[in-house]
C-alpha cells in the first residue's frame, strides 16, 4: 500500500513539474534594452524605466551615463541598443547620422549655476561669455564680492557643453578649466567651492546651488518652449536604423502622451509636444511646423 501511495505522489510531482515547465516555456522571452550616454537624460530614462516595468514585467532595461559622445559612438558600433544624446549625431565627429535613427524623447533646459554664498543671481549672455573666454576673472567685475571666478566646464564629450558653447560662446574658445562630465559631480563641486560657476541640466537643480537667470529670464518650461530661455537641448535616443522590437517598444512608451505629460514634467524636462519652436543641428531656431 505504501508503495502504491509513493508511486502516486511521485507521478503527481512529475506531472506538476511538467505543467510548470510548459507554462515557463510559454512565457514571453525577457526583453533586454541597454541605454548608454547622456547624463542629462539619465534621471528621466531611469524614472521611465521603473514605470515601464509595471506595464512590461518581462522588460530588462539598463541605463548608464558616460556622456553623449560615448552613447553615439557605442550605438553606432552596435555595442548598445540606444545611445542617448543631448546633441544631434552630426554634431559629433566620427558619427555617420545615416547609420542611425533619431528619436526625440524630451527637451532639457540647461542652467548656469553658482555657489549659493556668492550673492549673484542674474547674468547676461554677454557676461557668461566674458567669464568663459577669460575676459572676466573676478566676481567684483560683475557686482559681486572680491573673489576669483572658478570656472567648471563640462567634458569634451558632453552634449550639454556643445549646446552651451553654441548659444553662449558663439564660436569663441573657452578658457582652460577643470572639466567634469557628470551633472551630479558638477553640482557638488560648485556647491562646495566659493566663487565657482558651471552649468547643468535643469533636472539636477537643487537647493545646493544657486541657479542663474539670464537677463532677468528664468529657466522655466514655458520660457523654454518659446526659446525665451535660449539654453536648451533636445534629448535624443539614437538607435540603429532598424532597432529591435523591444527597443522600439520602450522608445514608443517614452514618447507617449501619458509619459510626456506626467513623468517628463515631474522630472523637470519639457514635453516634446509643448515646444512652439524647433532647432536644427546648427542651432537655428524657427517656429515649429
Amino acid at each position: 500500500m505504501k508503495r502504491i501511495i509513493t508511486i502516486i505522489i511521485t507521478a503527481v510531482i512529475i506531472g506538476g513539474l511538467g505543467i510548470g515547465w510548459t507554462a515557463v516555456k510559454k512565457l514571453p522571452s525577457l526583453s533586454k534594452v541597454t541605454i548608454v550616454g547622456s547624463s542629462a537624460l539619465q534621471p528621466l530614462a531611469e524614472a521611465v524605466t521603473n514605470e515601464y516595468r509595471t506595464v512590461n514585467p518581462r522588460a530588462s532595461i539598463t541605463v548608464q551615463g558616460g556622456g553623449s559622445g560615448t552613447g553615439l559612438s557605442q550605438v553606432q558600433a552596435g555595442a548598445v541598443d540606444v545611445g542617448s544624446s543631448d546633441i544631434f549625431a552630426e554634431q559629433k565627429d566620427g558619427i555617420d547620422k545615416r547609420k542611425l535613427q533619431d528619436h526625440l524623447v524630451a527637451v532639457s533646459g540647461i542652467v548656469p549655476i553658482v555657489n549659493r554664498d556668492l550673492g549673484i543671481k542674474d547674468l547676461s549672455l554677454a557676461q557668461l561669455r566674458q567669464i568663459y573666454i577669460g575676459q572676466v576673472n573676478n566676481w567684483r567685475q560683475l557686482g559681486g564680492p572680491d573673489l576669483p571666478i572658478t570656472v567648471i566646464n563640462r567634458a569634451a564629450g558632453s552634449g550639454t557643453r556643445v549646446t552651451f558653447e553654441q548659444v553662449v560662446l558663439k564660436g569663441q574658445r573657452s578658457i582652460n578649466a577643470q572639466e567634469q562630465d557628470s551633472n551630479g559631480t558638477v553640482k557638488e563641486i560648485v556647491a562646495r567651492t566659493p566663487g565657482a560657476i558651471s552649468y547643468i541640466s535643469a533636472a539636477y537643480l537643487s537647493s545646493q546651488v544657486q541657479p542663474l537667470k539670464i537677463a532677468g529670464v528664468a529657466a522655466t518650461a514655458k520660457n523654454i518652449t518659446t526659446n525665451r530661455w535660449p539654453l536648451w537641448s533636445y534629448e535624443h535616443m539614437y538607435t540603429q536604423r532598424k532597432p529591435t522590437k523591444a527597443t522600439q517598444q520602450f522608445i514608443n512608451y517614452m514618447q507617449s502622451k501619458q509619459v510626456q505629460q506626467t513623468l517628463v514634467k515631474r522630472a523637470h524636462y519639457v514635453n516634446i509636444h509643448d515646444m512652439q519652436v524647433q532647432k536644427d543641428a546648427a542651432g537655428r531656431i524657427q517656429e515649429k511646423e
